[in-house]
């Protein structure tokens, strides 16, 4: 199994503001184990402050359990796991024409040569109207905004092909923006950030984290802080534990569960899935939206969608040493599936906090209270239950109503 290293870049703001890491990197090193699959990071861990992974867990053994689930819902779906029709589904997501004009912005580090042949092919097997750059529905940049584009990455051309097709299943009529960084540093994924929002991208995924620092307060106010603009980000997949920018108070962080069909009225079941990132932020301060009591500071996450790879969500890559059709999970999958929620939701108010939406609105979420990713104190950390959760947040999408506002 190929394994993409990503190279480090510069330090230099490592080295003019001696940041001292809150989370141990190594915390992400190795994926939570998922029951019955063998599984591999697409992105080497980060070996360095200021450096960034992303959280796209591949399948490479083992069959999921949501390798039929797609089929009995559509005869479009041959491959395995979930797919459009499957996460609009469980999550009651409109699909005919809501989401239309309006664009999701993905930002990911280095370029994947094959995003929009890629993205054609996964949409063809559903039956998505095409989005390409010739019809206007598909665009590609660099992290300035320009045609310049990084060199290719096939471990983050994994993770691209997941997040354009999880966008893609949950929205079918939004536009995608991709906007690449130079390299996986959080100073290069924060400006492809400030080009997407400047391109007009109300909905910002980004779908990597790294170690908690004492810059973070400065990332945000200089990459994050856009009022008006949902921007989401991964929580992480190793468990309890916190990362940046996940740890943002200008970001909804998304955190994992495992989704499966059920005899229940709504049909399906959510539960914690263990590898899900949550926990109190060493840094960032606590937003006034955000009224949990056992910890001081920013609490992650606060909303969740699957990411288990044992239920893990069809995707088409062929970048690399990929031939096609794999399974995907990690909270890389969360993290654009919600950003494409806020899109059917429509555009945020002007100056509004779109993490805080889903807060005031906590009746039209799902509510995940059983599963953990570890052990912690208080419980509710760590613990699936009533109410809010550190793994699950508020819960999992029941329509787009807790994404207004």
């Amino acid at each position: 199994m190929r394994r993409s290293l990503s190279p480090t870049a510069p330090a230099a703001i490592v080295a003019a503001t001696a940041l001292a890491l809150a989370t141990p990197l190594a915390q992400a090193a190795a994926p939570s184990p998922s029951a019955h699959v063998a599984i591999a990071r697409s992105c080497a861990a980060p070996t360095r402050v200021d450096d960034m992974a992303c959280k796209a867990l591949k399948v490479t053994g083992g069959k999921v359990a949501s390798a039929d689930a797609e089929r009995a819902l559509t005869a479009a779906a041959a491959p395995s796991g979930y797919g459009p029709a499957s996460l609009q589904a469980a999550y009651k997501l409109p699909s005919s024409t809501a989401g239309s004009g309006r664009t999701v912005a993905i930002v990911d580090a280095y370029d994947d040569p094959k995003a929009e042949s890629d993205l054609a092919t996964y949409r063809a097997q559903y039956g998505l109207a095409a989005c390409t750059t010739a019809n206007g529905c598909f665009r590609k940049v660099g992290q300035s905004g320009t045609s310049k584009l990084p060199r290719a990455d096939a471990g983050w051309a994994e993770e691209i092909s997941l997040d354009l097709d999880m966008v893609s299943a949950a929205c079918p009529n939004c536009k995608i923006l991709l906007v690449e960084a130079t390299t996986s540093s959080m100073t290069n994924l924060g400006t492809a950030v400030n080009t997407a929002v400047s391109l007009g991208a109300k909905y910002v995924s980004n779908s990597y984290g790294g170690g908690e620092s004492s810059a973070d307060s400065s990332y945000d106010t200089t990459y994050f802080n856009h009022p008006g603009v949902a921007i989401t980000v991964s929580s992480g997949d190793g468990g309890y534990g916190v990362e940046y920018p996940a740890a943002s108070r200008y970001v909804t962080a998304v955190g994992g569960t495992s989704l499966n069909t059920a005899s229940n009225s709504r049909g399906w079941t959510d539960s914690v899935w263990s590898g899900a990132g949550s926990g109190c932020s060493g840094y960032d301060a606590k937003p006034s939206w955000q009224k949990d009591t056992g910890c001081a500071k920013r609490t992650v996450a606060d909303v969740s969608a699957v990411a288990d790879p044992q239920t893990g969500v069809a995707v088409y890559d062929t970048y690399g040493q990929d031939t096609g059709w794999e399974v995907f999970g990690g909270t890389s999958a969360s993290s654009p599936l919600i950003a494409a929620v806020y899109a059917l939701a429509g555009a945020p108010s002007q100056g509004s906090t779109p993490a805080s939406f889903p807060y005031a609105h906590t009746g039209s979420l799902n509510d995940v209270t059983s599963g953990s990713n570890g052990s912690c104190s208080p419980a509710y950390l760590c613990q699936g239950g009533s109410g809010y959760d550190g793994p699950s947040g508020l819960g999992t999408p029941n329509g787009t109503a807790a994404f207004t506002g």
